[in-house]
């Protein structure tokens, strides 16, 4: 899997975790092959994880946030609309955009942006047209 097949992967599931186990995918487990017991980072295929998990929170199709189970999600931005509709039903701190920056120090620092500062205007027009059920739909696995 390459970058721009690993976006694609996100576009196709609509929402997956980094490394989790989730109701969801997992890019960790995609990535191994296999289910990956403890940390990533030791298994052979850590560094794939890595720069594949750099380049999908890098994307601007993806929203990075802590929607499933406080874990790092992604979401592409196909299912947004159906988010934004149905944000009461979320805790506002789990759709929170987070983003990591290097200080130049080379810490890494979390940037998060709060829910729904984050979200285009172009979203927001297309939530509201969306009615409840249609949104409920496109994330019933979620609900």
């Amino acid at each position: 899997m390459n970058a721009k097949q690993a976006i694609a992967w996100v576009k196709k599931r609509g929402i997956a975790v980094e490394s989790a186990r989730a109701s969801v995918p997992s890019l960790a487990q995609v990535v191994a092959g296999e289910p990956v017991m403890g940390s990533w980072w030791a298994h052979p295929k850590g560094n794939d994880i890595f720069l594949l998990s750099r380049s999908i929170r890098r994307s601007p199709d993806v929203l990075v946030c802590r929607l499933v189970d406080g874990k790092i999600t992604y979401i592409h931005r196909r299912l947004w609309p159906a988010l934004v509709r149905l944000a009461g039903r979320f805790s506002k701190q789990r759709l929170a955009a987070v983003k990591e920056a290097h200080t130049p120090k080379g810490k890494h620092k979390l940037l998060v942006t709060p829910f729904p500062e984050w979200v285009p205007k172009e979203v927001l027009r297309v939530a509201q047209k969306l009615t409840e059920r249609e949104a409920a739909l496109q994330l019933a696995f979620l609900l």
